[in-house]
C-alpha cells in the first residue's frame, strides 16, 4: 500500500470552512487516497443537480441503450458492431474525484481482458431480450473483477463532462486557483490536487454510496429474504433459489439467471430494491468522513509520556512509542470524549473501520515527529493488516485493531499471527476496543495469551480501551 503522505482535504488544504462544502452539496475527499464511496448511476436522476438530474442521466442512458443495441446488432464477436460497442465499453479508472478503493487516488479501471469477457457476459443478457439498461449496475454478480469500484468508473467515464461542469460552476463561488487540463481533447480551466498534480473533479454528495449495488450473491440473498413485496410475487423457482443461496451455489445460481429472461427479471427486479438513498454523511457509519476532520488532534493533545524517544533508531524504541501512542489513544478516547467518535448519530457503533481510521488520524502525527512510519491496511499477501509500523527494514510492528462486537479470539490467534509472519516480525499488538457485547471474550483472549507465555511462546500485547457511550457530568450529578 502506498504510504499516506497527508491526510489533507479539500477543506483544510485550501482553506475551506466544511460547513461551505457541505452546503455547495462538495463531498470534502481526501487529496492522497481515495475516499471509499462510490458514485452510484441510481442516483443520478434524483440528483439536485441540474447537470448531473439531466446531463448526467441523460448520458448513462444513451451509452447502454446504444450498446444494447450494438449488442443486438452483432452476428459474432468481432463485427464491427462488436467493435463499436467494444469501444464504448472501455472504462479507464478515473482518479480525479479521490474516490474507490485505491491504496492511492490512482486505482487500474477496466483491462482488456475484463473488458472482453464482461462484454461477453452483456452480450449473453442481451441475447435472452433484456433492453433495461440497470441490468449494467449489476453485472459485479456476474463477472469476477466487477466490484463497486468499477461499477463507479464505468459511471464515471461516462458523466464525467457532466462531473467536469459540476466542478466549473461550483468553483465559481469557492473561488480556488485553477489550471488548464486537456481531457479528451477539450481543455477546461480546473482546481488541481496538488498532490497528483492532477485536476480535481468535485462529486456531489447526494450520488455517492458505501456500496452503489448490490454487489455479491450473499446481497441478493438479504433481499430477497428482507423484501415482503418479493416475497409475496416470487413463491418458488428462481426466487426461492436466491432466497436461500449458498456460497458454494455461485456458479450456479449465475447459471440459472442467464437461463432465460424471466429468471434475470427477478435478478433486476432484486437489484432495484436496493434503497436509492446516498450515504449518510452526518450518521457516517463507516467512517469516511469524521476522520478528517480530527487530523489536528495531537497538536491538541501532545504526548506528555516521559521518555518517549524523539526519533526512533531501533525496534524498542519503536515498540515505546507504540505503547505510548496506544496509551495515548485510549486516554483521549476515555477521558476526553473521543469516544463519540465511535457512534454515529442513530446511536449505534461505528463499523470497525471507522475505529481503525480514528486511531490512524491519532497515531499519524505522532509518528511523523518521531521519524516513525504508520501504514494502515498494510498488505502483507494474506489481507490487510489494520497497521504496519516500520522504521527502516528490520524495524516492524503490526497492530490489529478489533471491536468488541466481533470474534476476538480468532483475530488475536489466527489473523494477527498470520500478519506477523508475512511482515517477518515477532512484534504485534492487539487492541480491542469495546463498545458492547464484550461478555467473556476479552477474558478468553487474556487466558490464551497467559497460555500461550507458560509454554514459552512470544505473544502478542493487548491493550483494551473502554469506547462505550458515556453520560454527561451533568447527567451524572
Amino acid at each position: 500500500m502506498a504510504k499516506i503522505i497527508s491526510l489533507d482535504t479539500i477543506s483544510s488544504e485550501f482553506g475551506i470552512d466544511p460547513k461551505e462544502l457541505e452546503k455547495l452539496d462538495i463531498i470534502d475527499t481526501q487529496l492522497t487516497v481515495d475516499t471509499n464511496l462510490f458514485i452510484d448511476p441510481l442516483l443520478l436522476p434524483d440528483s439536485k443537480h441540474e447537470e448531473i438530474n439531466t446531463g448526467a442521466a441523460t448520458a448513462y442512458e444513451q451509452r447502454f441503450e446504444f450498446i444494447i443495441k450494438l449488442l443486438a446488432a452483432s452476428k459474432e464477436r468481432g463485427d464491427i458492431t462488436w467493435r463499436k460497442a467494444e469501444k464504448l465499453f472501455n472504462f479507464s479508472e478515473v482518479s480525479w474525484t479521490c474516490l474507490g478503493y485505491s491504496s492511492s487516488v490512482r486505482g487500474s479501471g477496466f483491462g482488456p481482458e475484463l473488458t472482453s469477457s464482461t462484454l461477453e457476459t452483456a452480450a449473453q443478457i442481451v441475447a435472452l431480450g433484456i433492453t433495461d439498461i440497470d441490468f449494467f449496475m449489476g453485472l459485479s454478480l456476474f463477472e469476477e473483477g466487477i466490484g463497486p469500484d468499477r461499477i463507479s468508473d464505468m459511471t464515471t467515464n461516462i458523466i464525467l463532462p457532466n462531473l467536469i461542469e459540476f466542478t466549473i460552476r461550483q468553483n465559481k463561488k469557492l473561488k480556488l486557483p485553477t489550471k488548464v487540463f486537456k481531457i479528451k481533447d477539450e481543455t477546461f480551466h480546473l482546481p488541481e490536487n496538488p498532490y497528483s498534480k492532477d485536476p480535481l473533479i468535485f462529486v456531489p454528495r447526494d450520488i455517492v454510496r458505501d456500496l452503489p449495488i448490490a454487489s455479491d450473491w450473499s446481497d441478493i440473498s438479504r433481499i430477497a429474504r428482507e423484501t415482503e413485496e418479493y416475497r409475496e410475487k416470487v413463491s418458488g423457482g428462481v426466487g426461492k433459489v436466491w432466497a436461500t443461496m449458498s456460497k458454494r451455489r455461485k456458479q450456479a445460481l449465475r447459471d440459472n439467471a442467464l437461463k432465460s429472461k424471466e429468471s434475470f427479471e427477478q435478478v433486476l427486479e432484486l437489484l432495484k430494491e436496493v434503497p436509492k438513498t446516498p450515504y449518510n454523511f452526518d450518521a457516517d457509519r463507516n467512517g469516511e468522513a469524521f476522520w478528517t476532520r480530527l487530523k489536528d488532534i495531537a497538536e491538541q493533545h501532545p504526548l506528555m509520556a516521559a521518555g518517549t524517544p524523539k526519533n526512533i533508531t531501533n525496534l524498542e524504541e519503536a515498540k515505546q512509542l507504540v505503547d505510548t501512542i496506544i496509551k495515548q489513544f485510549q486516554d483521549l478516547v476515555e477521558n476526553k470524549g473521543i469516544w463519540k467518535e465511535l457512534w454515529s448519530d442513530d446511536k449505534k457503533p461505528r463499523r470497525e473501520k471507522a475505529a481503525q481510521r480514528l486511531f490512524f488520524v491519532i497515531a499519524y502525527s505522532y509518528c511523523k515527529a518521531n521519524n516513525l512510519d504508520v501504514t494502515p491496511e498494510a498488505d502483507t499477501g494474506n489481507g490487510p493488516v489494520d497497521f504496519k509500523f516500520s522504521f527502516g527494514f528490520k524495524t516492524r510492528i503490526v497492530v490489529e485493531i478489533k471491536l468488541s462486537t466481533n470474534d476476538l479470539v480468532h483475530g488475536y490467534t489466527k489473523q494477527l499471527e498470520i500478519y506477523k509472519k508475512a511482515e517477518d516480525t515477532q512484534s504485534g499488538v492487539y487492541l480491542v476496543i469495546d463498545v458492547g457485547s464484550l461478555g467473556q471474550k476479552y477474558n478468553e483472549v487474556q487466558r490464551m495469551r497467559r497460555e500461550a507465555i507458560e509454554a514459552g511462546q512470544t505473544t502478542s500485547a493487548i491493550y483494551l480501551v473502554d469506547g462505550n457511550q458515556k453520560e454527561s457530568a451533568s447527567k451524572r450529578k
